[in-house]
């Protein structure tokens, strides 16, 4: 593989959205907890929502910053290694960032100054209202980004003028069909990353035998939306998979691994493909299936890998790989979310016992689950739409700034390494340092177990 501006662009924006979309997917779920937290203290007065609100708002501080700080970079990009892009497709892009930056991020910003800063300052009602506003400002911002990406993976509403794209019906971008199973699949996505964290680390306290009282509540809390949550996820990913079949036939390929047209369509599960001979060198298939969850039924015709020209076919492994590994980890956190459920209610009925070590412990090894899933089916959309950048209608070859040379290209993308790989460490030095003081660790409690710990907050 030669490294020449383009390959190295590529790599250098894989790498900076890999990071902070670990950030982003993990506050759109944790701003709902919080104010799902804060409106049970209000309605129950129970100081245990109060003491893990102020726990889970330490943590959610931390990595709120972290994705102001990795999406800062995400902006700078666009005009140095993506200048072309941003030139023709700026009357389309430009407002939809704009409108997240004005509306979104203006509010979630705002609102977050007094989460943090004021709860001495102002009424509960208010905090609360604020609390609210935060979440739904995480959501919003959620929906400007992905109606931008979405309109770049299936473009409407737009007309070419010159070799600019400039829009001509905005109610078509923010109608489109396709944003509207690809929005609810990314805010499921997060909810449930968010989910399995707080059901982790209730997981792991019961463990360590500390903060009992929290650690009920977030393993009952995280492993209930979970459960409820992950069977709507897996119909909503279905519908997603509908439209990638019906507008991007070269992913949807990819994603089977099926060289040749088949009816009916096996389901690969394992595959590596000789692309020369265009066959797969190495498969495990499930005869049928294919048909099945593509189509459900058991006799549909579905396309193969040479019904779509060689030179705009994406990639092979990544897309196949990435949607199977996204997959399995929705399977993973259907099975934890489920047993969870039966067995926590089970626990309770029974003189209030833990539930038992092992989904204990399969409870606190399955928190990074939703963020692989999410990396997971991030690198199969984006990996899979290649050799576009707009689908269908603007090569990613032609996205590149023009002038870019291989050792700014370079340079570039050792220097975001080498700034990453100080300060995401540092800030998950900090998230484990507030997950391993826990609820209460502003005060020195009662619990001798929890004597000698660490129990200042921690500060960004």
């Amino acid at each position: 593989m030669e490294l020449d501006p383009l390959i190295l662009s590529r790599i250098q924006f894989a790498f900076t959205m890999t990071f902070h979309i670990i950030f982003p997917s993990f506050t759109i779920g944790l701003a709902a907890w919080l104010a799902t937290l804060e409106g049970l203290s209000l309605a129950t007065s129970r100081p245990i929502y109060r003491e893990l609100f102020d726990f889970w708002l330490r943590i959610f501080v931390i990595a709120f910053v972290m994705g102001v700080v990795s999406g800062i970079v995400m902006a700078f990009q666009f005009g140095t290694n993506w200048s072309a892009l941003s030139a023709r497709t700026g009357p389309i892009q430009g407002p939809l960032l704009a409108y997240e930056s004005f509306t979104a991020f203006l509010l979630e910003a705002t609102f977050f100054g007094v989460m943090v800063f004021g709860r001495q300052r102002v009424s509960r009602g208010v905090y609360f209202f604020s609390c609210l506003m935060v979440a739904i400002g995480t959501t919003v911002s959620s929906f400007w980004i992905l109606a931008n990406n979405t309109w770049m993976q299936v473009p409407v509403g737009y007309a070419m003028q010159g070799n600019q794209f400039v829009p001509t019906d905005w109610g078509a971008i923010f109608s489109s069909e396709v944003l509207w199973v690809r929005f609810p699949h990314m805010i499921l996505a997060a909810y449930l990353t968010t989910a399995f964290c707080v059901a982790a680390t209730g997981a792991w306290y019961t463990l360590r035998h500390r903060h009992a009282e929290g650690a009920r509540v977030m393993l009952r809390m995280g492993l209930g939306l979970a459960a409820v949550l992950i069977p709507l996820q897996l119909v909503i990913g279905h519908l997603n998979g509908e439209y990638v079949e019906a507008h991007q036939p070269s992913k949807f390929t990819a994603i089977e691994g099926r060289w040749q047209t088949e009816q009916p369509a096996r389901l690969l599960l394992l595959a590596w493909p000789d692309e020369a001979a265009e066959r797969n060198a190495f498969e495990i298939g499930v005869p049928v299936m294919g048909s099945f969850f593509d189509s459900l039924t058991f006799d549909s015709r579905e396309p193969g890998i040479v019904t779509v020209p060689v030179n705009e076919r994406p990639p092979f492994l990544v897309p196949f790989y990435g949607f199977r590994i996204m997959v399995g980890m929705g399977l993973v956190m259907l099975f934890v979310s489920w047993s969870g459920v039966w067995l926590t209610r089970r626990a309770r009925m029974d003189k209030g016992r833990a539930p038992p070590r092992w989904f204990l412990w399969a409870t606190a090894i399955s928190f990074p689950s939703g963020f692989i899933a999410i990396v997971a089916g991030w690198f199969t959309a984006e990996i899979g739409r290649q050799p576009w950048v707009v689908f269908g209608a603007l090569r990613t070859a032609d996205a590149v700034t023009p002038s870019l040379t291989t050792s700014a290209a370079l340079t570039s993308l050792l220097v975001y390494v080498a700034l990453y790989s100080l300060i995401f460490p540092a800030g998950t030095y900090y998230i484990w340092r507030a997950l391993r003081a826990g609820p209460g660790a502003e005060k020195i409690t009662g619990d001798p177990v929890d004597r000698g710990l660490v129990v200042e907050p921690a500060r960004v």
